[in-house]
């Protein structure tokens, strides 16, 4: 079974969503046009969206007031990829070619700031104050988790707690937010809204630390990006927090993970050197504590069969490879 099996319960909205998707790039500007178009076209796994729906699923079978938002998520998720591939200086994401390789910082950026304003005037659309507060905050929030972890690179000193609190903004809390949104619109109670937030939350936690982990392990062609790209950027995850409290060449492993040049020119050591301790294991096992967690918010949910989706879905994350 693949992720997008997941989705059979809501194909049919996801084809909308996709439509949609193309058809919000509204502007006459031929050069954002072209770079917006791009930045959706390049595919991606469609997650936010997805949960979005599926959550709706869980109390109507009827999800068509729920697209809007679902675009919305897409489209803030992607605004939030254009920016961080312009800081990271990436060429390619999904094994694409990014829009800031294609047309430059510059129009990068002003790509971003378009679609992320696209996706609010979608929520506004809603007339709901409580719905746009949720989008706007966790927007504030993932922007908070980028600049800690722009500040954190090279920091061979930070911890655990660290590393889950910059992961719970650089991902979990868009996730998260995707379910709550979904349960609201469906006008799900307090506590059925709780435990979906809850379980995007846990998701996406798992998400974020196997993802950390495929960067390490994981296939190039299929990954979509360099393997060690984390590495290259200084960017300290999971396997590499193990590797320097445990491993047997943590002095060895301290002085090249602090230098921005070795980071670069010996990233293929530093990953040997990583790859050979338990930290693999280790952030597998992290990363399967949080996917419980998450189906465990599911019992406080209704029995219809799209919860076994969720349930699924969970159990898929940390096992993917891509």
């Amino acid at each position: 079974m693949t992720g997008f099996d997941l989705f059979t319960p809501i194909n049919n909205e996801m084809i909308i969503v996709e439509e949609r998707l193309i058809h919000s790039i509204d502007t006459e500007l031929p050069e954002l046009n072209q770079a917006a178009t791009h930045l959706v076209k390049a595919g991606g796994k469609r997650l936010r969206p997805a949960f979005t729906l599926l959550v709706a699923k869980l109390f109507a079978d009827s999800v068509e007031t729920v697209i809007p938002m679902a675009v919305a998520l897409e489209l803030t998720h992607m605004a939030t990829l254009v920016h961080d591939d312009v800081i990271d200086n990436s060429r390619l994401r999904r094994g694409q070619p990014t829009v800031k390789n294609e047309w430059g910082n510059r129009i990068s950026i002003y790509s971003g700031n378009y679609v992320f304003a696209k996706s609010l005037c979608l929520v506004a659309g809603y007339q709901r104050s409580d719905l746009l507060k949720v989008l706007a905050d966790a927007s504030m929030r993932i922007c908070e988790g980028e600049i800690r972890q722009m500040l954190s690179c090279y920091n061979i000193q930070q911890g655990m707690k660290d590393y889950l609190r910059r992961i719970e903004r650089k991902t979990a809390l868009l996730i998260s937010v995707s379910c709550q949104l979904g349960a609201m619109i469906s006008q799900a109670s307090e506590g059925q809204i709780t435990a979906l937030k809850r379980y995007g939350y846990y998701l996406g936690m798992a998400f974020q630390i196997t993802d950390d982990i495929l960067d390490f392990v994981a296939d190039e062609e299929i990954l979509g990006k360099p393997v060690g790209s984390d590495i290259r950027q200084g960017v300290i995850t999971l396997p590499a927090i193990y590797a320097l409290k445990y491993g047997n060449q943590r002095e060895q492993l301290g002085k090249l993970l602090s230098s921005p040049e070795l980071c670069t020119k010996e990233a293929e050591a530093i990953i040997a050197l990583i790859t050979e301790t338990d930290g693999m294991d280790y952030a597998y096992h992290v990363s399967n504590r949080f996917a419980d967690k998450a189906r465990q918010q599911l019992d406080l949910l209704p029995d219809v069969p799209v919860k076994k989706s969720l349930y699924d879905i969970a159990s898929f994350i940390s096992g993917r490879e891509y």
